[in-house]
């Protein structure tokens, strides 16, 4: 099954042009710069917004082509979204704001209370929230509310904007590891955070001026982002490990320094730009240097990114002219160092 999006949203003096895109099954990431068309794309595709002129299939079914008079209500598509803002209906306790769709679908009140209960349970939201309105409940616990509500009606397409922007730390993994095992055949992940995509994303697709920049693996857009945006986002590194205090041990066994204390599984990020190469082993304040087999070079124009192995596998952005001095080449042993103040921690 295939989302297949080919034409414009037109909007007040800004228009979204989406030519030929195909989202294939499992997750895609969206990224942008803010006022890229992330979430015009979005709605799009739930239906909330319609298309200028062009044609949106979903699973081999038109669901809006203005020239041919079609347009499907965005309650007759099997697609659900979780919107930044959330809008959760405010006077529905919890536990009927995750069983309207299934009412809506036909379910009798208690066996759409039944399933609404365990959706909760599995987003990690406890019993004792369900009887109260969204307006009591943190902004982490109503971010679960929305993603248990727009899963319920068990959609063929999942959208969902920034989903863990509001929820605390220990939640994270937890609903990180629900989107991925979505009952959804499509899940549009449109996020700013480069563990999403590190961690769930099978495919990307960049936005840049209202327009899709790049497409393909996350590798495949790493090598060719579009943007400069993108290319800056996509040089994030992302290592897992285990903090204890402010150190982190990482899977390959490299223990990293970091300015934050955590404590048990999490995420380190840092961008390639922030890792330094040098030929001996570095001295002065940098605290985490460990050596790494360089594997590949990627020149783009003044700049060349380092692909890098060894107890981490990370990228380094370094200029064109440090990579022709440390003369740079697949093969190579090199030192690599990154100071404790450039790693964010994440749970």
């Amino acid at each position: 099954m295939t989302v297949s999006f080919d034409g414009r949203v037109a909007r007040s003096g800004w228009t979204l042009r989406v030519d030929g895109l195909d989202i294939d099954e499992g997750v895609t990431a969206v990224i942008g710069a803010n006022g890229t068309g992330k979430t015009t794309l979005g709605r799009a595709v739930a239906g909330l917004d319609r298309l200028a002129d062009g044609r949106l299939e979903i699973a081999g079914s038109v669901a809006d082509d203005p020239a041919a008079s079609v347009f499907v209500p965005a309650h007759r598509r099997r697609v659900a979204m979780v919107f930044q803002d959330l809008r959760l209906f405010g006077h529905l306790r919890v536990i009927d704001n995750v069983a309207f769709g299934l009412r809506r679908a036909g379910a009798d009140r208690a066996g759409a209370r039944r399933q609404a209960g365990a959706l909760l349970e599995r987003v990690g939201v406890d019993s004792a929230a369900w009887p109260r309105r969204p307006a009591a409940l943190s902004g982490g616990q109503r971010q679960r509310v929305a993603i248990a509500r727009a899963l319920a009606p068990e959609p063929e397409v999942l959208i969902v904007d920034e989903p863990l922007a509001s929820v605390d730390s220990s939640g994270r993994a937890q609903l990180r590891s629900l989107l991925g095992d979505s009952p959804a055949r499509h899940v549009i992940l449109i996020t700013h955070d480069p563990v999403d995509v590190a961690t769930l994303a099978e495919r990307v697709v960049v936005l840049d001026g209202g327009a899709v920049a790049s497409r393909g693996s996350a590798a495949e857009v790493t090598a060719s982002p579009g943007c400069e945006w993108a290319a800056t986002f996509l040089g994030a590194n992302v290592v897992p490990g285990r903090a204890h205090g402010t150190s982190v041990t990482t899977e390959g066994g490299l223990v990293l320094a970091v300015a934050e204390e955590a404590a048990g599984a999490v995420y380190v990020t840092f961008p390639a730009h922030a890792v330094t190469l040098h030929r001996d082993r570095p001295a002065g304040s940098a605290r985490n240097a460990w050596q790494a087999e360089l594997r590949r070079v990627d020149v783009d124009g003044e700049r060349a990114r380092v692909h890098l192995g060894g107890p981490v596998a990370v990228k380094a952005d370094v200029t064109r002219r440090s990579a022709d001095e440390l003369d740079l080449r697949p093969g190579l042993t090199i030192w690599a160092s990154l100071k404790a103040t450039e790693v964010t921690v994440v749970t």
